[in-house]
């Protein structure tokens, strides 16, 4: 063994060393969280404090006995005597959670989202920021009783001015191949990358990212940033994180808890939507005519004149009988009442009460100047009277979501009224129930009819606020989904991820800018990430081939690797093509990773009879995966059979636009395998 071998086999013995050190110190944490619950620390804390700081108590207990697996740091940084006062000639090892010995002692570890962690980030040889050595650790499935080893490192000796060149620790992490689901990427966050997750909690922020760029991942440790800096303030009003479907979000669900989140709300629109009116089903399905249209901005101004077309005028005055007294309000001063509150434009609720309190109160400054002051029992007398009922429930009547909604949908009049000149006849018509119900209590909602009940009910009274919301694939979110989102993130900020390029809903976005603007955004950044560091040169290459079909303006995306392979396999007859994809799929199972089967939804029935004939197990958690090209969005495969792009991209009036997506979900390797000609996009590049 040579001198430089020892002496890199004597630091990987120190640093292992150390890392038992940082186990032990884990095990004590999490053993005493435990006794500082049953011994009940919050001995002398009282009433709702006590009851709060236990469940701190408890949620840190649970957060680190459901801590992963796996390396507890991934990095370390050695500063020089010229750094700033706190970390001159200090040495920090970086991981995902902080590390102690004790609550008071300096830590073993530092946690990624410290201040002093960006700089493991951010350094370079031109700008070292203090940083002496930077250092990096290598990985691998181990045997001394952990579940993995540490195996290597790499030093860059930034003050010194030593530029390293690519990591080949970094580049194999980010191109480790993967089986299950998404992993965190604190390890390997580039400085772009860095930028956006430490963004500001009070600024919204908009990333177009371009396949393999990390979006995801960066919307993700944005959220776990955020809950580390600003704990209180986003702990008080929440954090929740909104992806396209319930399989995206089995995908990603492991990263927030690998980086030591566990209670962030993880949801879709729908079901978001759903949870705010009271869980109503979903019980019918729109045509996509009336799909359109419902998921159109101006439903909004047709429901706002629905709710808001209830209000009336005073039908009579107000006389209201109290021993010898008779108190009266005339016409024109309930008029004027309904007149001021109208202006004011409050939520409807909040208007109907205003007017109950302003009738009161003209009628107590009249007891008041005949009889002096009046007591709270009195003033609540007066509130239950019937005249002021009366009159409250013709002038500014209650309303319930449903029961506007169906009034629209089942009755032609009543939608012209509120349509006029904004919806024409034929989007009218497309509107109404062919069958409308009894009454709204037997009425069967649409996923759509979901949305504008959320919306009258915003109308209504204001939903409950977050303090932060993460939206993935918002290019692909309607209109009126977008205003749901924006109701629930007045007083907060918004990550928004997304792809213009990836868009597949009829009403998907053309431009950020009018989306962000029905998000109730219109300010925020939009920050493209185009270079690519999973997916492959050569598949981001035959996906741009698309771009210039698709009807929006995005950069190209490109890609930092140069491996990976793609290739095509015809064959002469449809009746061949299933025999085909079983033979791609063993030859991708004979490679490392995981292997993703994408066709057209209606081709997915005779796919899966063949795989199973074939004794190739597609169940969850299994190396392969069969899905249809509409729920491949945002999941990553090391290697992709695309089954027929001509089928994808004739499925849908966007399907060119599908078709990119699945092409970009290979990480390492796609086979196309096809009986029709390939479509004149890629025919050339793929040939």
């Amino acid at each position: 063994m040579t001198s430089p071998d020892r002496r890199l086999g004597r630091v990987l013995d120190q640093e292992r060393t150390y890392h038992d050190t940082c186990r032990a110190a884990l095990a004590a944490m999490t053993e005493g969280a435990g006794e500082r619950v049953v011994s009940g620390e919050n001995a002398f804390a009282s009433g709702a404090d006590a009851e709060v700081l236990g469940y701190q108590l408890r949620s840190w207990a649970k957060e680190l006995r459901e801590m992963p697996e796996g390396p507890l740091f991934f990095g370390r940084l050695d500063f020089d005597a010229t750094a700033d006062a706190d970390h001159a000639g200090q040495s920090y090892h970086i991981g995902r959670r902080r590390i102690s010995e004790h609550p008071s002692a300096p830590p073993l570890v530092v946690d990624w989202r410290a201040p002093v962690s960006r700089r493991f980030y951010q350094a370079s040889a031109r700008d070292p920021q203090g940083v002496e050595v930077r250092r990096r650790f290598g990985w691998a499935q181990g045997s001394r009783g952990a579940a993995e080893d540490l195996t290597g490192l790499e030093d860059e000796r930034l003050a010194a001015g030593e530029a390293s060149g690519a990591s080949a620790i970094l580049t194999g992490e980010i191109e480790r191949p993967r089986v299950g689901p998404m992993r965190d990427i604190a390890a390997t966050i580039q400085p772009e990358q860095d930028d956006l997750v430490r963004s500001e909690l009070v600024q919204s922020v908009c990333v177009q990212g371009a396949p393999g760029t990390g979006k995801t991942a960066v919307g993700l440790h944005r959220a776990a940033y955020l809950l580390y800096t600003h704990p209180q303030r986003i702990q008080r009003r929440g954090l929740l994180v909104l992806g396209p479907n319930r399989t995206f979000l089995s995908y990603v669900c492991e990263v927030l808890p690998a980086l030591g989140e566990n209670d962030i709300r993880q949801s879709t629109v729908d079901e978001e939507v759903a949870r705010e009116t009271r869980g109503r089903e979903v019980g019918a399905v729109d045509e996509p005519a009336a799909a359109a249209v419902k998921h159109d901005a101006r439903m909004a101004e047709v429901l706002r004149r629905a709710l808001y077309g209830r209000i009336a005028g005073p039908v009579n005055s107000v006389a209201l009988r109290e021993g010898s007294s008779t108190w009266r309000l005339a016409r024109h001063e309930l008029a004027s009442i309904v007149e001021a509150v109208l202006e004011e434009a409050p939520p409807y609720a909040t208007g109907r009460e205003r007017v109950r309190s302003r009738a009161v109160r003209a009628i107590q400054l009249q007891a008041e100047r005949r009889a002096g002051p009046v007591n709270h029992v009195w003033l609540q007398k007066i509130t239950r009277a019937r005249p002021v009922k009366e009159y409250v429930d013709t002038v500014w009547p209650k309303a319930k979501p449903e029961e506007v909604l169906a009034e629209l949908l089942a009755d032609a009049d009543a939608l012209a009224r509120a349509a006029d000149g904004v919806l024409d006849a034929g989007e009218r018509k497309a509107l109404l129930w062919a069958k409308p119900p009894r009454s709204w209590k037997s009425a069967k909602w649409s996923p759509a009819d979901l949305v504008l009940l959320d919306e009258v009910s915003g109308l209504i009274e204001h939903p409950q606020g977050y303090g932060h919301i993460v939206v993935d694939e918002a290019q692909d979110l309607s209109p009126m989904q977008c205003r749901a989102i924006a109701r629930r993130a007045v007083f907060g900020s918004l990550t928004v991820l997304g792809d213009l390029a990836q868009g597949t809903t009829p009403w998907a976005a053309r431009d950020w800018g009018t989306q962000l603007t029905h998000l109730g955004k219109p300010d925020a950044v939009v920050v493209p990430l185009t270079t690519g560091f999973r997916v492959p040169a050569a598949i981001v290459e035959l996906a741009n081939r698309l771009l210039p079909a698709l009807d929006v303006d995005v950069p190209s995306g490109q890609s930092l690797r140069g491996d990976g392979q793609l290739s095509r396999r015809r064959v002469a007859a449809p009746g061949e093509l299933a025999a085909a994809v079983v033979e791609a799929v063993r030859a991708a199972l004979g490679r490392e990773g995981s292997v993703g089967v994408i066709a057209a939804d209606r081709e997915v029935p005779a796919l899966a009879e063949a795989l199973a004939s074939a004794a190739i197990d597609t169940a969850a958690g299994s190396r392969v995966a069969l899905l249809p090209a509409t729920l491949a969005k945002g999941l990553e495969y090391d290697h992709v059979v695309a089954v027929e792009p001509a089928e994808i991209a004739a499925s849908e009036d966007r399907g060119l636009h599908r078709l990119y997506v699945v092409l970009t979900r290979a990480v390492s390797g796609l086979e196309i395998v096809h009986s029709r000609p390939l479509p004149d996009e890629l025919a050339e590049r793929a040939a």
